[in-house]
């Protein structure tokens, strides 16, 4: 069992979403001691010109308006230090992941924090983290030429150094809802808590 669980859902409906809907089945089986609720329905900034000097500036040499223009980053990355298993409630907008998962991303990139360079190339500096993800979509068929959500989502997820991500799938729901969401909560099911 999971101690502390991170779940993050970015679906704009707050109302009838499958990728909500899936991801908090999945919460449930999961069990988790604690669960930190992160919904990204409202809009997160996105990073500025003040964002990245803020960032690029060595955390003992920045200003009392760096540190408050970083604050929301810095929670969001200590809530993903701290968990130890992830749930994202991931639907595909346009073949891709949503404008607020993308600006959570971005935000959460942090060299020295969440990755490392390297002579190597970035390392990631979270390891030993589970994801499992809830993707949702009308028609982008998951591992699709089309899908260009899971690969990114899983990109993103080893860049930071969690190399354990699982998918759930419900990829079919403008074609066979009751069939795609029946092999989804059964997937749902087989998930080791």
């Amino acid at each position: 069992m999971s101690r502390t669980l991170l779940h993050i859902d970015a679906s704009a409906r707050l109302q009838e979403s499958t990728s909500r809907a899936l991801s908090a089945q999945i919460v449930e089986r999961l069990n988790a001691e604690t669960v930190v609720r992160r919904d990204l329905s409202e809009a997160l900034p996105q990073i500025s010109e003040t964002w990245i000097n803020a960032n690029f500036t060595p955390a003992d040499q920045r200003t009392d308006a760096q540190r408050e223009t970083l604050a929301l980053s810095d929670s969001l990355v200590e809530e993903l230090k701290a968990a130890d298993t992830i749930v994202i409630g991931l639907p595909v907008y346009n073949f891709s992941v949503p404008a607020s998962l993308k600006a959570w991303i971005d935000l959460t990139a942090r060299a020295g924090l969440t990755f490392e360079y390297s002579e190597n190339g970035p390392r990631g500096l979270l390891q030993d983290k589970r994801v499992v993800i809830a993707f949702a979509s009308g028609g982008t068929a998951l591992g699709s030429d089309i899908d260009f959500a899971s690969g990114y989502i899983t990109q993103i997820m080893g860049f930071y150094g969690i190399t354990d991500v699982e998918i759930i799938a419900a990829d079919r729901m403008a074609i066979d809802p009751q069939a795609t969401l029946a092999l989804a909560q059964e997937a749902i099911q087989k998930l080791a808590a």
